[in-house]
């Protein structure tokens, strides 16, 4: 590990060449490379300096001398404080070319693979986007409140935020009256996390908490999410210790989907955060996987059917594989609430060995993945035995998916067909992508 130097009190200058992949700006001062926080490509300013190490060292800017004409007025008052944001100063279709250039960047210098056709962006709201979120609790003795919201950039600490304008307005609106609500509580020092989801029919909120809560935490609970329209839960340990707290038994959480589909979750299940640009992820998926009624599709990575159930409409047959057993059930439900039999769900490890599954055995037209950010390496090596025509790879995180397609290319005589990016997260440095392989 590079060692911690003394910090210089005078402010440096740098001209800044480029953006690094979490939306710092890259300058040198005396040939060492700097990463600066707030700073963009093409402006020279002035900074301090937050941390120096051997090789490199980090900033942040205090004024800029040069402006690019990409800098932008922050929407939201506590970025640069908050650490949910990395990009609010950069102006959205900035932030897409900065995206789409990353991807491009990765897939040539890990994968050295190029792609033959450049998608456009898939693109939605910039604010008010996010339906789900794990929100930081902190009760702060010395101020006598709490902190609820996001982390600090740089710090352990809870940020003090009024709202967050990139939630869903229906809690995105509530941080000041939800921080209030836990003021109230006995266990208030005993509640480390909230979190949150929103569906198209209700929304949730799962209180994390240490300790039992006594009648009068329960009444308050109760009358918050009576008053602004949450049900409430309990995680008093794990995910599967989750409580009902108000409404007494509520229906699931759903979303609606292309292909008249409706998917219902828990609100701990994992689900894509943004629902107008999952919806035109399918859509695209769709059309490029393009699977038709007399063929066989795999769908690994499934979660509760997300894509599954939309390719199960067109395919004669989608095999869905995921490793949680508790997003396995879920899609089964969904698949019979769907009126959907053309499909089966199997639980597996992606990352261990597949040969005693019989599902794994089978050959398929055509194969969908959407791995987590470590990407599918192990599942690589596979894919030659089931023969698909085509492979569609969502990812979340460039490097791997960069990694994994130039292994598929060089090893197994796939084609790097089409590229592109979906702007998931707006105004943060997150790449969600997508890719089409053929042979």
């Amino acid at each position: 590990m590079s060692k911690r130097r003394a910090l210089p009190q005078e402010p440096r200058t740098a001209t800044i060449e480029r953006l690094t992949h979490d939306g710092r700006g890259l300058g040198y001062v005396d040939g060492k490379a700097v990463f600066v926080q707030g700073a963009l490509p093409g402006e020279t300013v002035r900074f301090k300096y937050t941390d120096i190490r051997r090789t490199y060292a980090l900033g942040e800017v205090l004024e800029c001398l040069t402006r690019s004409p990409e800098r932008t007025s922050p929407p939201c008052p506590h970025f640069g404080t908050c650490g949910g944001c990395a990009l609010q100063h950069l102006n959205p279709k900035a932030q897409l070319r900065f995206k789409h250039e990353l991807l491009l960047e990765q897939l040539r210098r890990i994968g050295k693979v190029e792609p033959s056709e450049i998608w456009p962006p898939l693109t939605g709201p910039v604010l008010g986007y996010r339906r789900k979120a794990r929100l930081g609790v902190r009760w702060v003795e010395k101020k006598g409140r709490t902190f609820v919201g996001f982390r600090e950039r740089g710090s352990g600490r809870i940020a003090e935020l009024e709202a967050c304008l990139t939630l869903h307005p229906k809690i995105g609106e509530r941080i000041k009256d939800l921080a209030g609500l836990i003021d109230r509580l006995s266990l208030r020092d005993r509640i480390p996390q909230v979190e949150v989801a929103i569906g198209d029919n209700r929304s949730a909120l799962v209180f994390r908490v240490l300790g039992p809560p006594c009648a009068e935490d329960r009444v308050r609970l109760e009358e918050f999410g009576s008053r602004f329209g949450f049900d409430v839960y309990l995680q008093p340990q794990g995910p599967d210790s989750l409580l009902t707290l108000t409404p007494p038994d509520p229906p699931w959480l759903c979303y609606r989907l292309p292909e008249a589909i409706t998917l219902w979750f828990g609100p701990l299940e994992f689900t894509q955060v943004n629902a107008e640009i999952n919806q035109r992820l399918i859509e695209q998926v769709l059309a490029v996987l393009d699977p038709n009624p007399d063929e066989t599709v795999l769908d690994l990575f499934c979660g509760v059917g997300n894509f599954t159930l939309p390719l199960a409409r067109r395919a004669f047959r989608v095999v869905g594989v995921e490793g949680n057993p508790q997003a396995v059930l879920r899609a089964r439900e969904n698949a019979c609430l769907n009126q959907i039999a053309n499909v089966e769900f199997h639980c597996a490890d992606l990352s261990q060995d597949l040969a005693a599954f019989p599902w794994a055995l089978a050959r398929y037209d055509k194969l969908l993945l959407d791995p987590p950010r470590s990407g599918a390496l192990p599942i690589m090596d596979y894919i030659p035995r089931w023969e698909p025509k085509r492979v569609v790879y969502v990812s979340c995180n460039p490097a791997t998916l960069a990694r994994d397609v130039g292994h598929l290319v060089r090893s197994h005589e796939y084609r790097l067909v089409g590229a592109g990016i979906l702007d998931m997260f707006p105004h943060t440095a997150h790449v969600e992508s997508m890719v089409l392989l053929q042979r």
